[in-house]
């Protein structure tokens, strides 16, 4: 049983455990030991996004990587993709990103990547795991003469943008779209509107103030209501969401409807396909994407894979197969031949690409997949208990799938991330899906439910 790591790195309320100055302090101290055992020594690309904690743990864990004899490369602000770039392009032994993702202000997280820019796998935590809380970190600590440094990093922003607008084709510009912009208040709030604005569009930005207390507060990509209000208020073209460190993307037409994960790994597969750039004729996602994105693969001559949640598993999965193009229905979209995690600048940039190519509207684009209905449930658990333990809630999962047969899916999965049991069930039927749900969803609540 893990002790620290989740699906996405070690993630918390701030300033309570695990989310601490001491396992800030303990974290970089594991990381330079590593590093040092592993490379003879190196230096770690550290960033954050705009929440307030991010300077707490940030002086922490720069502190403890430098304690072990390892420099630091600082970034600051920095999207969590910019980070794996970063960390890739100045050939860093490893990068770390101070960010709760989506999450409110008052939590933050560690993750980290490898020194290709790749998260890392299962048994590299593990190692990380062992280590904090089986040894005395004082007989790893190195002498005065040895200790780190920590340099800044100033140009970081600048580079990333450029590699960006890199991923755009040369031929194209966004002349003429007017672009309504939600940045969340976080990582990305000055690098996408320059990206879109030096390519030419006209951009309607929101979001782009943080204060440290703000970020993906009624905006971003998990709130996207605030953005559909601009694209109808402005006429805007479409409007792109980008979440706090801004890895997922979430996009609007010029109507004002969704347009989720799922159908821009429609769009994109489409037109990878119609140009033979689909590798294998695969497109990889979750077991939370929806029914019908499978369905579209099949009638446009590919097919889906699945794996687990989790963008580091799509990407996991990706690099095993050889695919190139990858993502979840909550906007993590990865595209293999351009970067090595999510990255919803990137994301929004290629669907962008194809807009112009083809001459057609997001809308227009987003017809390629029939959404299948689908509910949602999310149970606050005290514990994350093994459901085959409770009869009740087992035995009713087990009637719910005998009642959908081949006409639906139902998934029950903890978060990787928040005491949250995740109840999603899908089908033809929008008033059964429902109603399914719903009754799982009483059922795990009474009991594992948190007392009101």
């Amino acid at each position: 049983m893990r002790k620290l790591f989740g699906t996405d790195g070690v993630r918390g309320v701030a300033n309570a455990y695990p989310m601490t100055a001491d396992m800030a302090l303990k974290l970089g101290q594991t990381i330079g030991h590593v590093i040092k055992t592993d490379h003879q020594g190196g230096r770690v690309v550290v960033g954050k996004d705009t929440r307030l904690s991010g300077y707490m743990l940030e002086y922490a864990i720069v502190s403890g990587i430098c304690s072990m004899g390892v420099d630091v490369l600082l970034v600051g602000p920095l999207p969590t993709p910019g980070i794996a770039f970063i960390t890739s392009s100045m050939r860093a032994d490893a990068g770390v990103v101070i960010s709760a993702s989506h999450n409110p202000y008052q939590d933050n997280g560690i993750k980290i990547f490898s020194g290709i820019g790749l998260k890392l796998p299962d048994e590299v935590e593990e190692r990380i795991e062992r280590i904090i809380f089986a040894e005395d970190f004082e007989k790893f600590t190195c002498s005065p003469t040895e200790v780190g440094q920590a340099f800044r990093l100033d140009d970081a922003a600048g580079r990333y943008i450029s590699y960006l607008k890199s991923t755009f084709p040369r031929d194209l510009r966004l002349d003429g779209l007017k672009i309504a912009l939600d940045c969340a208040h976080g990582a990305t709030y000055k690098i996408a509107p320059a990206v879109l604005t030096e390519l030419g569009a006209e951009v309607i930005p929101f979001g782009v103030r943080p204060n440290g207390r703000n970020i993906n507060r009624q905006c971003g990509s998990t709130y996207p209501a605030t953005l559909q209000s601009m694209v109808r208020r402005h006429n805007a073209d479409l409007g792109i969401a980008l979440d706090g460190d801004g890895d997922r993307v979430i996009l609007v037409d010029h109507k004002g409807n969704l347009v989720d994960g799922d159908h821009t790994m429609a769009i994109c597969a489409q037109y990878l396909l119609s140009t033979n750039a689909l590798k294998k004729k695969t497109l990889v996602g979750t077991v939370m994407s929806n029914m019908g994105l499978e369905v579209a693969m099949k009638r446009l001559g590919g097919r889906l894979l699945r794996t687990q949640v989790g963008d580091r598993y799509v990407i996991e999965r990706m690099l095993q197969g050889g695919y190139n193009l990858g993502g979840e229905q909550s906007g993590h979209i990865i595209f293999l031949d351009h970067s090595t995690t999510g990255d919803g600048t990137l994301s929004a940039l290629q669907v962008l690409a194809i807009m112009q190519r083809t001459g057609k509207t997001l809308q227009e684009l987003a017809q390629v997949m029939e959404t299948y209905p689908q509910t949602l449930i999310n149970v606050k658990v005290r514990e994350k208990k093994d459901l085959k333990e409770i009869p009740p809630v087992f035995h009713a999962i087990r009637t719910a799938e005998k009642k959908l047969g081949q006409r639906g899916r139902l998934l029950i999965r903890y978060s990787g991330t928040e005491p949250k049991l995740r109840v999603m069930c899908e089908g033809e039927d929008c008033r059964e899906v429902e109603t399914i749900a719903q009754e799982i969803a009483a059922i795990i609540h009474d009991h594992l439910g948190q007392a009101a």
